[in-house]
């Protein structure tokens, strides 16, 4: 089953005894899963995939948005700061999910997502306004972030039974993700980048203003009305919670919010494990933002690196998946997981920095920075929701939404103090490679001292349902 539970002194009583013996002694605990389940996951992953490629939609096209909009590399770090800084609010989002359930939080997330988009779909002329508007569509997206990239864990608890939790923590948590890596596809493809970067081109003049401005425009218009189409969607049918539990574990009492709040915070096992999710995650988040500024200087193209970056991302959330599923099925396995996870992301981060330094004279092919880069994304990207579960598990009976809130706060913080001195320090780019290899040793440190508990999946397993 993997290690025992945490002793008494790391965490209070989960129930006060009266309940306990209430438990013991009654009947059990009715408990069922629905079909519908897998259309609230689809909903609710979807709204995932459209703000992730909201977020992303920049970074990778950052050399025609310079030509066509007048943007600096300055700027572009910006726009992706935009997703971190929708963070700062976060504990207003926990305290929505926690009392008003994850219907109107996600509706309010929707909502917020669908007024950026339409603010910076507005086709103004004059430039000056429309970089404001499209500025301000960015923070409205980021604002959606803290339930979008939060609320998975608490979904799948909701709705799906304990063999299926993992699973759908990685579905709900991972298309993020996915449309971060739909974002390098979608935007050099469609979007032509100026003359002189290194690209294929087509018939149509690609040094044309006007035109790449209108390519732009375009995937603005359909990312809205994608937005528009799932909010709707979820405004008819999303449903906060099913009729009857489907565990336990779902049913049982849980924490207030301020209670849940001090709990994380003076927990230290609990600090450890957000500290090894949040620095690698973070560091990669803004790593992948700017990948075509970071592999320009290797003569890597806008196009070529967007490839990187998908199959990087597309990578991580397959394997993040297949993952999941081994641990729902083999349990009490999370910390073997994530440490051979980051073993292989420090290793192949490590390969990355170094190829990238032309004093090693190590071998620099196209082949190598695919591979190498494509291997931390998957790294990295898969471990996501095996974290999320371990934080639950640990910290149980916290609820799922305030616990993945702040770690994932933390992790975006991460995020917004790296793209913020790379406003400052947009040069020469090598630094943040060394940030990336940095935080993943970091992160495999802290795994390593780290004693897991299962509290949660011990109530599951233990209580007759």
């Amino acid at each position: 089953m993997g290690a025992g539970p945490s002793t008494e002194s790391e965490r209070e009583p989960l129930l006060v005894p009266s309940h306990a013996e209430t438990i013991t002694n009654s009947a059990p605990v009715n408990s069922r899963v629905y079909g519908r389940r897998w259309l609230v996951l689809t909903l609710f992953s979807l709204l995932a995939l459209m703000q992730g490629m909201v977020w992303n939609f920049w970074g990778p096209i950052q050399n025609s948005a310079v030509h066509a909009f007048g943007f600096s590399k300055s700027d572009i770090a910006v726009l992706v700061l935009w997703g971190p800084v929708g963070f700062v609010p976060w504990l207003l989002f926990m305290w929505l999910m926690d009392k008003r359930g994850l219907r109107a939080s996600l509706l309010l997330s929707a909502f917020l997502m669908l007024l950026g988009a339409a603010l910076r779909s507005v086709p103004l002329t004059e430039q000056p306004l429309r970089r404001w508007l499209i500025h301000g569509g960015q923070f409205l997206n980021g604002l959606a972030g803290p339930t979008i990239m939060s609320a998975g864990p608490f979904l799948s608890t909701t709705w799906f039974a304990p063999d299926q939790r993992a699973t759908a923590t990685a579905v709900a948590s991972l298309f993020s993700y996915l449309g971060g890596a739909a974002s390098f596809i979608i935007g050099p493809l469609v979007v032509p980048a100026p003359n002189n970067t290194h690209t294929f081109t087509s018939t149509v003049s690609v040094g044309d203003e006007n035109f790449i401005r209108e390519r732009i425009q375009m995937v603005m218009y359909a990312e809205l009305a994608a937005i528009a189409f799932l909010f709707v969607a979820v405004l008819i049918y999303f449903p906060a919670r099913p009729p009857v539990p489907p565990s336990v574990a779902a049913a049982s009492q849980r924490l207030s919010y301020r209670s849940s709040i001090c709990r994380l915070l003076s927990n230290v096992r609990f600090l450890m494990i957000a500290l090894a999710y949040a620095v690698p995650t973070g560091v990669i988040a803004g790593w992948a933002g700017v990948l075509d500024m970071v592999l320009t200087p290797a003569k890597i193209s806008q196009v070529d690196a967007g490839w990187i970056g998908f199959w990087a991302t597309v990578g991580g959330c397959v394997f993040g998946v297949a993952m999941a599923r081994f641990a729902d099925s083999i349990r009490g396995m999370l910390k073997l997981i994530l440490v051979l996870m980051l073993a292989g992301a420090s290793l192949s981060s490590t390969w990355f920095t170094l190829t990238c330094l032309s004093f090693t004279h190590l071998p620099s092919t196209a082949a190598i920075l695919y591979t190498s880069c494509i291997l931390v994304g998957i790294f990295i990207n898969s471990s996501v929701p095996i974290f999320f579960e371990l934080f639950i598990e640990t910290v149980y009976p916290v609820p799922e939404g305030i616990t993945c809130g702040l770690v994932t706060f933390l992790g975006n913080l991460v995020t917004g103090l790296l793209l913020f001195f790379l406003t400052f320090y947009c040069t020469d780019l090598s630094w943040l490679n060394w940030c990336l290899t940095g935080s993943c040793l970091f992160s495999l440190v802290l795994i390593l001292f780290f004693r897991e508990s299962y509290d949660r999946l011990y109530l599951d397993v233990f209580v007759s349902v």
